[in-house]
Order: C-alpha cells, then structure tokens, then sequence
C-alpha cells in the first residue's frame, strides 16, 4: 500500500441516526463507514456507493477528499487489516458483527495508513460503533484498536509476514495471494510486482476519449489543462477536477474512458483489411464506451456499428452513450446473435474477473475468487467462437479483456479455431513493453492505464 496520506483530522464527529444500521451524517468518517457497510452487507460497489453518498450528503473538497481516501483505502487494505484485527483479537474477522469489523477496518487503516493522530482513530471509531452497533462493542473496539496502534504498520507486516516471497508481497501490498501469483505468471518475472502492485493501490487519474469527428483532442486537452495520451489518439489525461462538468462531456463529443480501453478499440479499427470495410459489431457492448469510439470511427469511414448487449438496463446505457452514432443496440445474447459471415470487424470485449482494473475497484480484489475463472473462460471461449462464426473470410476480431490472467487471455486466443493471429503490436507505435508476440499486455505500471489484453485474430 501506499505511505501514510496527510489526512486532515476533525476529532469526534456528531453522527445522527442510530438503530444499528447506518450513520447517516455528513461526516466523512461516516461516509466511509456507509461506504465500507454496503459492500460487506449488501455486496455493493464502493465506486459506486461513494460518490452518491458524497452527492447525498452534500460533501465537497477537503471532507469529500477524506471520506475517498478512507473509503477507498479500508477497502483496499481490507485482507491485510482483517490480518491485523485477526491477530490483535484471535479471530477471524468474517466472525465478528458486520458493523464492528467494518468499525474496526476503519479505525486501523486511519491508524495505520495516515496521519491522522492514534487517539483520534481511535476515539472516532468508539463514536461510530455506539452509533452503528450500540454501546455493548464499545470498550470491545477501543482495546483492539489501542492494541493494533501499538505497532507501527512496518512491524505488523514484518509480524505477520510468511516466508513466501510472494505471500509477503501478498500482504504488504494488500492483495490475495492467489492474484499475485497471476500477475507474476503473465508478467513473467517477479521484479516488476513490487512495481506493479503499487499501481494497483495508486488513485488512477482520469481519461477522456475525444470522439474522433466531434472534438479534436488537442483541443480537448488544451481546453481541460490535461495532456494527451501515449497510447491512444483519442485520449486526454485530467490533472484533476469533476468531468462531468466539461462542456465536451456534457454535450456528447467526449466521454470518460482509460487510455487503455480506448487504445485496444482503436487497435481493431486500424488493422488493415483487403476488401469490404463496412460493418462492425461490438458483440459485449455495455456500457458503451467502446462502441461509442468504434461508432465515431465508422461513421467517418462509411461504416455501420451492431452492439450488442444481453442486459436490458446495460443495453439502455449503450443507447444513451451512442446516440447520435451509426450504432444499432440489440439486447441479444452474444453466443447465439446474428447471421455467419456478416461482419468485417469484431470487437470482443469479454466479461472477465476485471482483475485489471482492481485499482478502480478497491474492493474486488477481495470479491474475486480463483473458482471464478472457471466459468467466465467457458463463456470468453463461447463468445470469442461466435465472433469467429460471424466474421466473414479475412475479416479480424479483437479479443479483449480487462484481466492479465493467462487463463483469460492467451489460453483463450491461443485455443481459438479458424484463425490465425495478426502481430498487434504494430498497432501501438512506439508504445514499450507490450508483452510478447503477437499479443498486446497492458499495466498500470508501465503505461498508466488499467491491465487490458488484446488479441488480433484474422479469419
């Protein structure tokens, strides 16, 4: 995890609301906890509890910067703080009161992560417990938390670390161990962990895609104070501040999207093709950001775009991202969809463990499990095998997933039948350390965008 962040402390705070469940102020500590309760209670996503907590409550810059990074960070860290708890009280935290040990995460990363002062963790999270589980834990978390502050995190990690190489980095980087072994398998060397790992727990900054024949974007760059991409023609990178507020945003010439996904799109548009170049489909398509680029490409070269997308609700926010775009939205199932031999171009963007992508996600690291591999490689053969079917001859297909999990990327585009690989490298010009031939492998740590894989597949 990252060094201890200079986080503005505000002492007791006056949570409001009671009965056991929820701490309903606009205190940033009990946006955190709500934040931290939603997803162990009710399976939800911080990224996207967050920020309607934020709006909610009417929280803004300093608090709104506190409540993220407390957030973000109890969710990040959380196996290794369960490590922590779990040493300090001899249990399991899985075996405690959901609110306790949401309380507890809370108050140890505070204690062990930032800067904020130890007796005002500690004295804050007593707070929250009597709001959120009654008085009886109380005396309960002020001890483990007394106990876990007696430490600094160094020693804890060097207390509890295994003698496995990679179960250290494990825990010292806050990930399971079973993730780490797969970034080393597909990186191919352990050096680069330690490096990569960091990223993973990094804020990622944000990226705009400037829709090709609607903004340009150098000028979008300019216009935001952001830089243009490396890796995509199309990318702008924020220095910081709300997107949503972008004159280019709000009226459809651009939309958020990391560079990485916009780069692997943009990748299957530019692999040359002998003869007809006029229908596309993008068979995974929610939410749409992919479409969107691909429908702002075909509509400048005379070309038509099908997405599909087997979810009602995510086939609806296709619609809204491609209005304007010569895109068709099907809600449709994938494997089964359309007629053989239609298309030119294929885009794959396959579900996957989205373990790419685990700095956005602070708490899927933790959500996934290596018994999920199994399944979603049924479904990315299956749907990889009917983007192959409804190609026509000399047609390409990109394959593409947000996971550097060999089981989900090369096993997948290696075993395809009817096809052979196009270099895809190529297609990224003087973009460093993209794996070996012929695929694509991006990382955080070496290029600054989310982990996506890219096969070119010609058939």
């Amino acid at each position: 995890m990252a060094a201890r962040q200079p986080l503005r402390d505000r002492g007791a705070f006056p949570v409001t609301g009671g009965s056991g469940r929820r701490a309903t102020s606009d205190d940033p500590r009990s946006i955190a906890y709500d934040t931290l309760a939603a997803v162990s209670r009710d399976d939800a996503y911080a990224n996207l509890v967050l920020p309607r907590l934020l709006t909610e409550r009417k929280v803004t810059g300093r608090d709104a910067a506190l409540a993220t990074e407390l957030a973000y960070g109890a969710s990040r860290a959380r196996g290794t703080l369960d490590r922590i708890v779990a040493s300090v009280t001899g249990r399991e935290t899985a075996s405690l009161d959901q609110p306790v040990a949401d309380v507890l995460r809370l108050g140890a990363y505070q204690i062990l992560y930032t800067r904020v002062p130890a007796h005002a963790a500690v004295a804050t999270s007593v707070s929250l417990v009597r709001k959120v589980a009654g008085h009886r834990p109380a005396g309960f978390v002020n001890a483990v938390l007394r106990k876990v502050a007696a430490r600094p995190l160094d020693s804890w990690l060097h207390k509890l670390s295994p003698s496995d190489p990679v179960g250290a980095l494990a825990l010292r980087h806050a990930h399971p161990e079973w993730i780490v072994r797969a970034f080393a398998a597909s990186l191919g060397d352990d050096a680069e962990l330690p490096a990569l790992l960091d990223a993973d727990n990094a804020a990622p900054s944000v990226h705009l895609c400037a829709r090709p024949g609607r903004v340009d974007r150098d000028e979008l760059a300019a216009a935001t104070g952001g830089k243009p991409g490396a890796l995509s023609p199309y990318a702008v990178i924020l220095p910081g501040g709300a997107p949503g507020d972008i004159p280019a945003v709000v009226d459809g010439g651009a939309h958020v999207q990391d560079e990485g996904s916009q780069a692997v799109a943009a990748a299957l548009a530019a692999v040359p093709l002998e003869g007809r170049d006029e229908r596309w489909l993008d068979l995974c398509a929610g939410p749409g950001g992919k479409a969107a680029l691909l429908g702002s490409l075909a509509a400048q070269r005379g070309a038509t775009l099908d997405a599909v997308e087997v979810s009602a609700h995510r086939a609806r926010l296709v619609e809204k991202t491609v209005a304007g775009l010569p895109v068709t939205v099907h809600e449709a199932d994938g494997r089964t969809f359309g007629e053989d031999g239609t298309y030119d171009r294929v885009l794959v963007d396959a579900p996957c463990t989205g373990l790419g992508a685990l700095r956005r996600r602070p708490e899927a690291r933790w959500r996934r499990q290596p018994s999920d591999i199994a399944d979603l490689t049924v479904l990315q053969t299956r749907l990889l095998a009917s983007a192959i079917r409804l190609l026509r001859p000399g047609g390409v297909v990109a394959y593409v997933t947000c996971s550097p999990h060999l089981a989900e990327t090369r096993e997948i585009a290696e075993a395809a039948e009817g096809v052979s690989a196009v270099d895809a490298r190529p297609l990224f010009p003087g973009v460093d350390g993209l794996g070996p031939e012929p695929h694509v492998q991006l990382w955080p740590h070496r290029h600054g965008t989310d982990a996506m894989f890219l096969a070119v597949l010609r058939k």
